[in-house]
């Protein structure tokens, strides 16, 4: 059993920064690509940055030079930091991995996402 465990979302008033954290735990063996998604009211979920296990990262056109991605791949664990937050960015945040699990099976796995709101 693999589970994804978000935290660090909240309230911030536009212009402020978070910090959210994804750790992952279980029967891993190792893991892939890992990857925040968001998805805001009556929005589809779209993807706001990506690292690879060797920490190349990607982002989404929004968040470029804002916000930033990072792993520690001791701690399973992969961050975002998100600067300048704009009131449209309110959204439940999302993480996924890409875990091999101890069979060498891969799979995506999900956290429960955390709620981050951007007051104007």
């Amino acid at each position: 059993q693999v589970q994804l465990v978000e935290s660090g979302g909240g309230l911030v008033q536009a212009g402020g920064s978070l910090r959210l954290s994804c750790a992952a735990s279980g029967s891993i063996f190792r893991i892939g690509a890992m990857a925040w998604y968001r998805q805001g009211p009556g929005q589809q979920r779209e993807r706001v940055a990506s690292i690879t296990s060797g920490g190349s990262s990607n982002y989404a056109d929004s968040s470029k030079g804002r916000f930033t991605i990072s792993r520690d791949n001791a701690k399973n664990t992969v961050y975002l930091h998100m600067n300048s937050l704009k009131p449209e960015e309110t959204a439940v945040y999302y993480c996924n991995a890409n875990i091999y699990t101890m069979t060498n099976n891969a799979y995506d796995f999900w956290g429960q996402g955390t709620q981050v709101t951007v007051s104007s």
